[in-house]
């Protein structure tokens, strides 16, 4: 066997390996001697036919196949070790010629993180802020989900709500037809085709209008895009949204704990702080995160991306196919190949695989572990949420060890990341004595 290294690069070693005849055919005398004894020859009980009726049985390929699936993996594993490579993941195999037989080895090499001055890294969370109107904005739109809708003499306007019978068509053929159709007038609405609600306002109850409109050109059936479609409507009512006044009365219809409205406003006032707060932490750990990876110097093979790719993928699909669809008509909803969509991943996948080796690299450095009554605590609090009936069943799967590991390791990123704030905000003193402590 002769291996060559062709080059190093992206964390990955190139190899070009050839195998000497001598090799090839030891391997093959093998594969002959475990397939013959369970493959069925015409002629011979098994296990006894020779060589040549077997390769005619199978053909020279599958021989040749079977007697390579065995010798490139050992060939493989002694390259690797006679040029001292630390293989990280297992390794991308081309076969470039079979006589005599050259196979090419890409072999993934550990991540390299080096870490830069994270500890020298200063930042506060931003202050929070919360203005009256912020209130006053919250407080209106629970005006708008308490409101009822009147039926009005008046002419159509914008946000009022419209009984209608509407008959179209496209090409002399139906498009949307239908009678006692509910339709919210909202300018610049997409639906069913830009200018409909326009064309409504001004309409009083009663009155028949017959207009056309262009269907546009990235309209979900392509055999309609960019038609023109002739409406005819038929307004039969007309209702207004009626807004409750703003008082006790309408604090205590919110919910019977408020008794009056500057209960509610005070509430409201609490929930968009609270809000306001936990953003506020978490832009703050999006920054210092931002600010360890600058400073960090990476390196990493390529699989780790299109390993994460998959898994973002993976979870975008178990979400559409929750409603019993598949690939294609996903593919089909996005209007994207799924080449086009792992390409579309790649930016996240790589920004995320990054993150992943920086907060692991610190978590080294700080030392940082969990325990397992730590993870423990964890799976109490995820089961709090389920039902009763099947808080056991639940608490049970997330003690199985594959759910357990994956527990410690969310755990021990997060506590990463809050050593991180903790550091960015002054707070290492602890650390720090006890890293002198330990360097005596």
């Amino acid at each position: 066997m002769k291996v060559t290294k062709d080059k190093t690069e992206n964390s990955q070693v190139f190899l070009t390996i050839e195998m000497e005849p001598v090799e090839v055919e030891d391997s093959l005398e093998e594969a002959y001697h475990r397939l013959v004894k369970k493959t069925n020859v015409p002629g011979f009980r098994k296990g006894k036919a020779p060589r040549v009726m077997l390769e005619r049985q199978i053909g020279k390929e599958g021989l040749l196949e079977d007697a390579l699936n065995t010798l490139i993996p050992k060939a493989y594993e002694n390259a690797v070790k006679e040029q001292e490579i630390e293989a990280f993941a297992r390794p991308s195999i081309e076969i470039a010629q079979t006589d005599p037989l050259v196979f090419k080895a890409t072999v993934p090499l550990p991540p390299r993180v080096e870490l830069g001055d994270y500890r020298s890294i200063q930042m506060t969370p931003e202050p929070v802020e919360l203005s009256e109107d912020s209130v006053s904005s919250v407080i209106e739109e629970l005006r708008h989900q308490q409101a009822t809708w009147e039926p009005v003499e008046c002419a159509v306007g914008s946000n009022d709500i419209v009984i209608l019978d509407v008959e179209s068509t496209v090409d002399d053929k139906p498009f949307i037809n239908q009678n006692g159709a509910q339709y919210r007038v909202l300018e610049n609405q997409p639906l069913p085709v830009p200018g409909f609600a326009e064309q409504l306002l001004g309409m009083r109850r009663d009155e028949e209008k017959e207009f056309r409109l262009q269907i546009p050109l990235d309209y979900s059936k392509s055999e309609l895009a960019g038609k023109e479609t002739l409406f005819r409507v038929k307004v039969s009512e007309v209702k207004q949204e009626s807004l409750p006044e703003l008082n006790d009365e309408f604090a205590k219809g919110i919910t019977p704990n408020f008794e009056t409205l500057d209960a509610l406003r005070e509430q409201v006032s609490t929930d968009l702080r609270l809000r306001a707060e936990e953003k506020t932490k978490l832009d703050l750990e999006e920054r210092v995160i931002d600010a360890v990876v600058d400073l960090a110097e990476i390196e990493f093979p390529p699989f780790l991306v299109d390993m994460e790719i998959n898994r973002l993928l993976e979870q975008q699909l178990r979400y559409w196919q929750g409603g019993g669809r598949g690939l294609e008509e996903y593919l089909a909803s996005v209007n994207k190949t799924r080449g086009e969509l792992q390409e579309e991943l790649r930016p996240l996948a790589t920004k995320r695989v990054i993150r992943s080796l920086v907060l692991g690299k610190v978590s080294d450095e700080e030392k940082i572990e969990v325990s397992g009554p730590e993870i423990d605590a964890e799976i109490e609090d995820m089961i709090k949420g389920a039902a009763e009936d099947k808080k056991d069943e639940f608490k049970a799967s997330l003690n199985a060890p594959q759910f357990r590991e994956s527990i410690g390791t969310l755990l021990v990123r997060r506590k990463t990341v809050q050593r991180l704030i903790e550091i960015a905000k002054g707070s290492n003193i602890g650390v720090e004595t006890s890293q002198k402590e330990e360097g005596k």
